[in-house]
């Protein structure tokens, strides 16, 4: 294709990258040792570089600004160039010897880390995604596997600190992977936008409708915003939603101590590795893109809806013996999660109970509000009174009574509540009740 010529463009269009209608591929390149932004441009098995790239007659794709800000400041990041990287197998090794050199993590979900990162170069090819999680308190890694992994997914989009306002633009400009710290947001409004992205985000078709203000005269128009694509978090707690539970690989923190030799400080040579590997990976991008498929996982102990999860990740592992151990995890984490997500708000409830029964009637409002107070952090949202009330009644088969407007747990239900306390695996002393 010919070099655009500026004097017939009449449109030009900011573009990160993509397929184009033609199948050839565009991803934008960044050289900051010369402030400029280009094009690498994938055509019949070749790659050029290109200043801008004619998309109509009258038209062009230009790349974004080496003087954006998001671009300039590494909040985002993509590559500089391609470079060669061999076998598959070779670059997995070297995403892995890269991770392992900079982070503690456990060796299966190393190796489940470095393949997540090949699926992040190609996930367009596929419907669905699974979600990569660390868990743990302040100081226990957290962040530091995020800065590592994420200087290593495609267009990865750091979101550290900001507001969740401003994702739904950038994941449906830059497609790329969302890299969020401390994904807990403990504003509710927040907790409840960063859901709708977590969500809708891990199948092709599901945008998020968003009123947005239009002109003066503050007409409101809702925009779909698409945010399909990987995400890489980090989160003290799980999330209530069980089913947003399940999207996720999960590794705790808190169960490794810090290998020995790895460095408390990332070296100065650590931006020029991590690029030098996105230049590997964007060359596997080119040459992979649309190439894998899913197979369907026949292990009877998955879910199928796990199973369609799952299956991209699975795809790109080419191990026999690492995608069963893959499936092992993610049957057992997700029994666990069952378990823990069936009964996890009602032991809670009754170690409350437990702390405030005094044997006398006992009002649901304070049995709420020493909830949300006591497991704030863990619950990630706050947890209404109905829903105490209906778990008290309904599930735990404790009856209450209404009295000037407030529910009371009755003084009868001494026996019951014993019972629980016990069911629940909380000390064995009872509470003397006078009648």
């Amino acid at each position: 294709m010919k070099p655009v010529d500026p004097k017939h463009i009449v449109r030009k269009i900011p573009y990160i990258g993509g397929e184009t209608t033609s199948g050839t591929i565009l991803e934008m390149i960044y050289r900051p040792e010369k402030l400029e932004t280009a094009f690498a441009v994938f055509e019949k098995g070749k790659i050029r570089c290109e200043p801008t790239f004619r998309s109509g007659p009258n038209e062009a794709y230009v790349p974004f600004s080496a003087q954006n800000n998001l671009i300039r400041n590494g909040i985002i990041l993509i590559p500089s160039a391609t470079e060669e990287y061999g076998s598959t197998s070779a670059l997995v090794d070297e995403v892995r010897s890269f991770i392992h050199q900079y982070v503690t993590v456990s060796p299966l979900f190393e190796m489940i880390a470095a393949h997540y990162v090949l699926l992040t170069w190609i996930y367009e090819g596929f419907g669905t995604l699974p979600y990569l999680r660390v868990r743990g308190d302040f100081g226990s890694g957290k962040t530091r596997f995020l800065k590592v992994i994420g200087s290593l997914c495609f267009r990865a989009i750091f979101a550290g600190t900001t507001t969740v306002s401003p994702l739904f633009r950038m994941l449906n400009i830059f497609r790329g992977t969302l890299v969020v710290d401390e994904g807990d947001f403990r504003v509710s409004d927040e907790k409840a936008e960063l859901s709708k992205v977590l969500n809708n985000g891990n199948a092709k078709g599901f945008p998020v409708l968003r009123s947005e203000q239009v002109g003066s005269g503050k007409e409101f128009n809702p925009v779909a915003y698409d945010v399909f694509g990987p995400k890489v978090l980090a989160t003290r707690g799980y999330y209530q939603d069980a089913a947003l539970e399940s999207r996720f690989i999960t590794e705790d923190m808190t169960k490794h101590r810090p290998r020995a030799g790895t460095p408390v400080h990332l070296p100065n040579s650590f931006p020029k590795e991590a690029e030098h590997l996105r230049n590997k990976l964007l060359l596997f991008r080119f040459r992979n893109l649309k190439q894998y498929s899913v197979t369907e996982v026949t292990d009877s102990r998955l879910e199928p809806r796990l199973s369609q999860i799952f299956a991209p990740l699975l795809a790109i592992v080419a191990d026999e013996r690492d995608r069963q151990s893959i499936v092992d995890l993610i049957c057992d984490y997700s029994k666990e999660l069952a378990l823990d997500r069936s009964i996890d708000i009602e032991s809670r409830i009754v170690e409350v109970i437990k702390e405030l029964w005094k044997g006398e009637a006992l009002a649901l409002k304070e049995v709420t509000a020493r909830l949300n107070e006591k497991c704030a952090d863990e619950f990630q949202e706050v947890v209404s009174g109905k829903r105490v009330g209906f778990v008290v009644r309904k599930l735990l088969g404790v009856r209450t009574r209404k009295r000037s407007g407030v529910f009371e747990i009755l003084p009868t239900e001494q026996p019951r509540i014993e019972v629980l306390f016990r069911r629940f695996g909380l000390p064995e002393e009872t509470n003397e009740v006078t009648l």
